[in-house]
């Protein structure tokens, strides 16, 4: 597994109302705009003109102590003074809010529920009319004055059933005996989708019953795959509600935290998201903006994570516990499989490590009192000031503004022990005011900006083939499910485009190459069924040398105005300097082969580039599955070169496909021999296969390419997660 690194991003300030607002009211509390479409209009008899303005509003939540630790009271708007890219903002409005730390008395010992499992027939509940949401407030409005805001967010998809009950216990322990007078708790759930339990409030028997209605074994199958030594043997199937864009879990989970944290957006107070998962899992084809995108969104809603492990304080022996299938192979005598099974629940925790401390919360780990983690998110949010005022800066541009906040007397600044308050924001988007000029410069700046956007699902693969001992050909390629055309289609759009852009620099960040295409498509006369069937794909290529890299991706719907961003890290390899196993490329699976000629979604229109793809035979082009996600009526097509460096005629090879579950053999091609082929310039040796996956059963595979060299006794095998869908 890949480690993960914690990008420590800037302190932002808070956007709780990143819409258009209207002119600046009074000064006074509640005097925020009475709706978000940021116009007025005005029309004189004699003239008969009209006029619109617009603004931002932006509220700062600031902590302010004196010397013994206690929150400062008393302040009023006049007091501070607010600087916005260096520039003096007008303030609107600076509430205190006072957060008492008084425990409600405990709730009565009731007997204990029973709980309902997912086997289990539920009793029959009255059916809610509406599906729950958090109210919105006003801008400018203080909807929940003096009251702390927690949401206790439970990530079904990643909890196993035993997780699942110790959440909802710590959750139960946490309402019953540690719940105070100012405490405000919301409930949501996330598992096919996510789900507000209960909006915000204190009815502490409510929320009670809430949480003792979770369904406990909800949400599973969605784990993330492994293929390493820890891997369980296991037969587990695939099952057929999944598609091929929902496969990547963790890219799923983080999107489900930033769709909550949007939805907490519109509220102007401090809000704290106890987020309860079995770690989260990160891996080499993971959406790295995605993880940002998420941090970014809760920094703009004023929203702070505090993940907790749910697993507890974990005890891990060497080869598994009882809970799960025994790895097996020859990992469980050197050591591997403890190593990859301690690599992997590191990196799970590092990812929630992350969230918090990006966000400004705190992540519990390694305990299993899971009600502390409550209890902390609890204890940050002390007494604070909420600041609002309308920004000067009238543009929508989402560049990111710097604020700075002082005491109009610097001398009753220096008496507090703690002004806390966040650096800067990202401003608002907006997209239909733009003309074609300016939807060119959008597109840009959207490589540019440190806040992308991830309103499109994209996935992408990165491939490396070597031409010569310092070059290596890259083919990248891009997919985007079809569905994301729909809204465009449903909003009566006959035809639309999406533009691509794309920029890939090296280690030092320097630009090495960029990427540009339109690529047309015709809605009239479609269904939305026929675009969920068609993804569309893009490829492109590059020459590179051996090193660290990364890729920036964007793609942008054009009629709804719609952008996904993609970011990628990753390294080509120096396959010279291998001494002990044999060499090979990156291994392409595809079901797909097409004309090089009818490929119009591409930017390789060099013909030199054309001529160095090794996935180009004659006018024929393989076509990456990049998801592995396939079905039994197609034939898979496996291709990869081996190199032999330093011989000057073939030396025969021999290889193998197999499709294994756990480490149970599934399937296993008949052995593929090569005798000659060798390319004198490259040294690369092509393997190509051709399965029929019709005698394969639907379910989760690890697909396995291993190549071996009998002359030079050395072997090279390969190894990646596959789909096989009905």
């Amino acid at each position: 597994m890949r480690s993960i690194t914690a990008t420590f991003l800037v302190w932002v300030l808070v956007v709780s109302a990143q819409q258009a607002a209207p002119p600046r009211p009074a000064a006074g509390r509640g005097q925020g705009p009475a709706n978000n479409s940021g116009q007025q209009s005005g029309t004189a008899t004699s003239k008969g003109f009209k006029f619109e303005a617009s603004t931002q509003l932006v509220v700062e939540d600031i902590i302010i102590k004196d010397k013994s630790g206690n929150p400062v009271t008393g302040l009023t708007k006049s007091d501070f003074v607010v600087l916005e890219d260096g520039k003096q903002q007008d303030v609107s409005f600076a509430e205190f809010q006072k957060l008492e730390d008084t425990t409600i008395p405990p709730a009565p010992e009731e007997k204990p529920s029973v709980l309902q499992t997912r086997d289990e027939k539920p009793k029959e509940q009255p059916k809610s009319v509406t599906v729950n949401q958090i109210a919105p407030e006003k801008p400018g409005d203080i909807k929940y004055k003096d009251r702390r805001l927690m949401v206790m967010f439970f990530d079904m998809t990643s909890m196993p059933i035993q997780d699942q009950y110790r959440a909802q216990v710590a959750a139960e322990k946490f309402l019953k005996t540690q719940m105070t007078k100012s405490d405000l708790m919301a409930i949501m759930t996330f598992s096919n989708d996510i789900n507000v339990v209960e909006d915000f409030t204190d009815d502490r028997d409510l929320l009670l019953k809430d949480v003792r209605k979770l369904t406990i074994g909800e949400g599973q199958g969605f784990d993330e795959a492994t293929d390493d030594d820890s891997t369980a043997d296991t037969g587990a199937a695939f099952t057929q509600d999944d598609t091929e864009f929902n496969i990547f879990n963790t890219d799923r989970q983080l999107s489900a935290l930033e769709s909550a944290v949007k939805m907490l957006g519109s509220l102007n107070e401090k809000k704290a998201l106890v987020y309860f998962a079995s770690g989260m899992t990160r891996n080499g084809t993971d959406n790295q903006a995605q993880l940002q995108a998420t941090v970014n969104a809760a920094l703009r809603a004023n929203v702070a994570f505090y993940p907790i492990d749910a697993r507890g304080l974990v005890a891990t022996a060497p080869l598994g516990d009882a809970t799960k299938a025994s790895p097996g192979g020859s990992g469980m005598y050197s050591g591997s499989s403890a190593r990859a099974a301690q690599s992997n629940f590191q990196g799970q925790q590092e990812t929630l490590f992350t969230l918090a401390t990006d966000t400004g919360g705190k992540a519990l780990l390694d305990n299993n009192d899971l009600a502390m983690g409550i209890q902390q998110a609890q204890k940050d949010m002390s007494s604070y000031y909420i600041l609002g005022y309308y920004s000067h800066n009238e543009k929508l541009d989402g560049h990111f503004r710097t604020v700075k906040i002082s005491m109009k007397n610097p001398a009753v600044q220096a008496k507090f022990s703690k002004f806390d308050y966040r650096r800067g924001y990202y401003a608002g988007k907006e997209w239909k005011n733009f003309n074609s000029t300016d939807k060119e410069n959008a597109l840009t700046e959207a490589l540019m900006l440190g806040d992308p956007i991830t309103d499109i699902d994209i996935a992408m693969d990165v491939y490396y083939f070597r031409l010569a001992k310092d070059r290596y050909f890259i083919p990248i390629v891009a997919k985007i499910p079809g569905s994301e055309l729909e809204l465009a289609r449903h909003g009566g759009a006959e035809s639309t485009n999406i533009d691509l852009i794309g920029v890939l620099k090296d280690s030092a960040g320097k630009q090495v190459q960029n990427f540009r295409e339109s690529i047309p498509f015709k809605l009239k006369d479609t269904t939305a069924q026929e675009l969920a069937k068609h993804p569309i794909e893009y490829d492109a290529g590059a020459v590179l040398a051996p090193g660290s890299y990364s890729l920036r991706f964007v793609a942008r719907e054009n009629t709804t105005g719609k952008i996904g961003t993609y970011d990628r890290k990753f390294i080509v390899p120096d396959l010279t300097t291998e001494q002990k196993r044999l060499p090979i490329s990156s291994v392409v699976l595809s079901s797909q082969r097409s004309d090089v000629n009818q490929a119009v979604y591409s930017a390789e229109r060099d013909q030199r580039l054309l001529a160095t793809n090794p996935l180009i035979q004659g006018n024929i082009k393989l076509v990456p599955s990049v998801t592995n996600v396939f079905r039994k009526g197609q034939e898979l097509y496996v291709y990869l070169q081996a190199y032999e460096p330093q011989a000057q005629s073939t030396e025969p090879l021999v290889a193998t496909v197999s499709f294994m579950r756990g480490k149970v053999k599934a399937f296993e091609s008949a052995p593929l021999q090569i005798t000659e082929g060798l390319d004198p310039k490259t040294k690369s040796l092509p393997l190509r296969f051709s399965l029929p996956l019709a005698k394969l059963a639907a379910g989760r595979y690890t697909c396995q390419v291993s190549v071996f060299d009998p002359t030079a006794q050395k072997f090279a095998f390969w190894r990646t997660p596959v789909v096989l869908l009905p």
